[in-house]
């Protein structure tokens, strides 16, 4: 079969395929093709470029794009006590939010419970504070689990956060192998980046093998791992080494499936990522576009994929925080219009638009509200839905993904010759790398050469006044009485059998025999709290602190 003929056999099996829209034109009532391409593609279009959703899906993971679905908007939420998070996320929903995203305080991130000394002042400020079952009950309280899809935004801890929504959503009558939803759980850009973890990076790659086997086992249509750059660029990481470290620790994740008996073509396609969304506009649209050429062919050349389902690089994507300012904060409303623009340009399944007043504080409603509405405007206004990846082809854009995969790939090339992700993270290499990059950037806005509106350039003498979420200090001593009554409540024989369990799997290692997800699940059942859990990794795994490298 010829370029062209292969180009009209798509064409063809599009057209059976169900469209959001009857039909789709420009303003002036101009028809706009499903796919844009040269009338004659030859062997290197297919080799670089190819069909949406055919390998090696430089132009899009799935065939019909977003005139088939658009992406879930997934606003991120979560401040306070789980009651306020719930009336955020039911807020959100009707307000057309397609998805739940979840932010957790400080505390329930490094695995403490309310009432530990390294809980006082952060319990509910940056995220909803968790420390046991219940309160993930009153989290979802009214919300179907089995009808929405969750992400939740926890690394270290993520075994615990996942079973007690697991466990809620068997006490609502559902069956584990209908949740779907993601667990970010990606230890390796924790110890690259974000700095929030509670094991070495050894052990803390088994608790997530663990997970990744009861997950394809058990859990088939959730996410164990959003295998996340957004904190990699957030550090001060480039574009590029965005691209380069999140594929690197992808390929650690995937070797640590392999090794644990997992076979790539069922528990590849349950792998996501997750993208920062930066200012420079192009390039942003095309690393999203190099990431999925480069992880599709890492599955297959490397890992022997067979299943194109497993070569497949579904994306979340964020607009960047980092990029946001306290001068003049209404100019972030623009900003991330841009951003967002950016990631629907370059293909993402989800996106998520910060909100204009993430500088001071976590958002309040109105400004969540209209950094959703951003999002819906660009699906219904802008008319960039109508066609599928409609910069491709362009010679600017190409050259921009060629050059981007092979600066990437380089960097994975050092990554393999130092022994892995793992033994790269341990010699403090991605750290390193981040930290040179943060500082040239940096330098560059004091000198000028890097202009931020506001900032550096354009600024103003009067400052924006503009209202603030704030977080009632009760919420602190509410979430200390509620664990500390749930300890008198619960049957301590069957807490303290549930840790003896958990300890047992950490000692046998084996993760089919004697799963840690499995012994979570039901230590949490008892009532067994995120600290409490946390603590025992500890005990039997050990604690890490970071060698600071310079």
């Amino acid at each position: 079969m010829n370029g062209k003929e292969r180009l009209e056999r798509w064409q063809a099996e599009l057209r059976g395929a169900s469209q959001r829209k009857a039909h789709h034109q420009t303003l002036s009532w101009l028809d706009v093709d499903p796919l844009y391409a040269p009338e004659q593609p030859d062997e290197k279009y297919f080799e670089s470029l190819g069909l949406p959703g055919e390998y090696p899906f430089t132009r899009g993971v799935y065939p019909s794009m977003y005139r088939g679905r658009l992406w879930t908007m997934r606003m991120f939420a979560g401040f306070g006590s789980p009651e306020d998070t719930n009336a955020r996320f039911k807020y959100l929903l009707e307000a057309g939010q397609t998805g739940l995203s979840t932010a957790f305080d400080m505390p329930t991130l490094m695995g403490y419970d309310p009432d530990h000394a390294m809980s006082m002042g952060e319990v509910g400020k940056e995220g909803v504070a968790v420390a046991s079952v219940e309160d993930m009950e009153r989290l979802f309280d009214g919300i179907p689990l089995g009808e929405v899809s969750t992400s939740m935004t926890i690394n270290a801890p993520a075994i615990v956060l996942l079973c007690m929504y697991a466990a809620v959503a068997e006490r609502q009558g559902y069956k584990l192998d209908k949740l779907r939803g993601t667990t970010q759980n990606d230890i390796l850009k924790e110890f690259i980046a974000q700095k929030e973890w509670i094991c070495p990076p050894n052990p803390s790659m088994r608790i997530i093998r663990d997970m990744m086997v009861f997950c394809t086992e058990r859990m088939p249509l959730w996410h164990p791992i959003s295998i996340s750059g957004y904190h990699i660029r957030e550090a001060g990481a480039s574009a590029v080494q965005e691209l380069a470290f999140t594929l690197a620790d992808g390929i650690g994740y995937v070797q640590a499936g392999i090794e644990a008996g997992l076979d790539v073509d069922r528990f590849g396609p349950r792998l996501s990522f997750f993208f920062d969304v930066h200012n420079d506009f192009f390039e942003e649209i095309a690393k999203l576009r190099a990431a999925r050429r480069i992880w599709a062919r890492t599955m297959k050349e490397r890992f022997g994929a067979k299943n194109p389902r497993a070569m497949l690089l579904r994306t979340h994507c964020q607009t960047a925080g980092v990029s946001l300012t306290a001068q003049q904060p209404y100019n972030n409303v623009v900003r991330t219009a841009l951003q967002a623009l950016a990631a629907v340009l370059g293909g993402t399944q989800s996106l998520h638009t910060n909100s204009l007043d993430e500088t001071y504080a976590l958002p309040t409603e109105a400004a969540a509200s209209l950094a959703l509405r951003t999002q819906q405007l660009i699906a219904e206004e802008t008319g960039v839905t109508n066609t599928i990846d409609p910069l491709g082809g362009s010679w600017f854009i190409e050259s921009m993904t060629d050059r981007i995969e092979e600066e990437a790939l380089a960097y994975i090339h050092r990554i393999d010759e130092m022994g892995g992700i793992v033994a790269a993270i341990e010699a403090g290499y991605p750290q390193m790398e981040i930290a040179e990059s943060a500082y040239r950037f940096q330098r560059q806005v004091e000198e000028g050469e890097q202009r931020i509106v506001g900032v550096n350039v354009h600024q103003e003498a009067d400052k924006a006044r503009i209202p603030l979420l704030r977080i009632d200090p009760e919420v602190e001593r509410i979430q200390k009485e509620r664990i500390a009554d749930l300890r008198r409540r619960r049957d301590p024989d069957a807490a303290a059998r549930a840790l003896d369990q958990v300890r047992k799997a950490a000692l046998s290692g084996d993760s089919h025999k004697d799963n840690l997800m499995a012994a979570v699940l039901q230590a949490v059942k008892a009532k067994v709290t995120v600290g409490e859990l946390s603590d025992c990794f500890r005990e039997e795994f050990g604690v890490y602190s970071d060698p600071a490298y310079l």
